[in-house]
């Protein structure tokens, strides 16, 4: 029975309780939010944020966040995912690739080659692969192959490749050169070009996962990632 004066107790919470919010944002730019522990681990995240995509492959992905001086970081695995922000929360991580496959077509999984593909695409657009204008172009094509699938006249009016935002330095000229080999080139005949570059690799997991699941890309001297 209530009485006057009486006082509900509230049990103190145990420091482990304690759950601080993180927002990880996707490379599709949707997010992702975990409650985690303040003893929480990096690992804990990044199983959380692979769990929630279905991705089995793992090891090409991080967390990467900002400090306070704008300088990026990837998230330990092994340490301590509090005292690593430096900050209050709630924290903000971007779920990136680390690094290309060295073998795409070993790749087991379409969800590991859709990320990679929305990886590239964002590297592209933003100057973050360094390659020549031949490879960069190669790269549009498939790109826009993978999102409108092979060329037809009647789907893909002139000036078609100019609606994408593809690279940081967009031009005319570079627009025709894509509309020029997204003409030769399906998805049936891929495999059978052979390229001196050794980015022949990026140009097939490109050309292989232009939309989501239903649910790379090596390093070379020709293509590689810059920061």
């Amino acid at each position: 029975m209530f009485r006057f004066g009486s006082r509900v107790s509230v049990l103190p919470r145990s420091r482990s309780d304690v759950r601080y919010q993180c927002t990880v944002r996707l490379l599709d730019d949707t997010e992702v939010q975990c409650d985690i522990q303040k003893d929480a681990k990096g690992q804990y995240l990044i199983d959380h944020v692979c769990s929630s995509l279905n991705l089995l492959e793992k090891d090409y992905f991080g967390l990467r966040f900002v400090d306070a001086e704008k300088q990026r970081h990837w998230l330990d695995p092994v340490k301590n995912v509090c005292k690593q922000m430096k900050s209050n929360p709630p924290f903000l991580l971007c779920f990136r690739v680390k690094f290309y496959p060295p073998e795409p077509s070993r790749l087991h999984e379409e969800i590991t080659r859709y990320e990679l593909f929305l990886q590239l695409k964002r590297d592209l657009l933003h100057g973050r692969l360094l390659c020549s204008t031949e490879d960069a172009a190669h790269l549009g094509a498939y790109i826009i192959q993978a999102e409108l699938g092979d060329y037809d006249q009647d789907d893909h009016p002139h000036g078609y490749v100019s609606e994408f935002k593809l690279f940081a330095k967009q031009s005319a000229k570079l627009e025709q050169k894509v509309t020029e080999l997204h003409r030769e080139h399906t998805r049936r005949d891929v495999q059978k070009f052979t390229y001196d570059s050794k980015s022949f690799h990026i140009y097939i997991v490109a050309n292989e996962v232009g939309h989501p699941p239903s649910c790379g890309m090596g390093r070379s001297d020709t293509c590689m990632l810059k920061g």
